[in-house]
């Protein structure tokens, strides 16, 4: 099912979008939208499953144990000094 809908457009957005009728590259202006729309839908989707994550990560670390400063740089030193040995730095 298709909607007829009525938008604006700068006249920079218009140019875009006729250049790339006039290519070829699309069949017509709302195709160049439609194509556009689906890109934003699919973008904010991923964004979305982004957040999901990075909420999901900073539950399960406020629930870990809690990691002093000075714990957090001795375990890193200790890291650094077992891959610079790795690579024989």
């Amino acid at each position: 099912m298709t909607v007829k809908s009525s938008i604006s457009l700068t006249d920079e957005q218009d140019a875009f979008a006729r250049a790339l009728v006039e290519k070829g590259r699309y069949a017509s202006l709302s195709a160049v939208l439609q194509q556009g729309l689906e890109l934003l839908r699919v973008k904010s989707e991923g964004e979305e499953l982004e957040r999901q994550a990075l909420l999901a990560v900073l539950e399960r670390r406020r629930g870990g144990a809690f990691v002093s400063g000075t714990e957090m740089k001795s375990s890193i030193t200790s890291v650094a000094q077992r891959k610079r040995r790795a690579h024989g730095l």
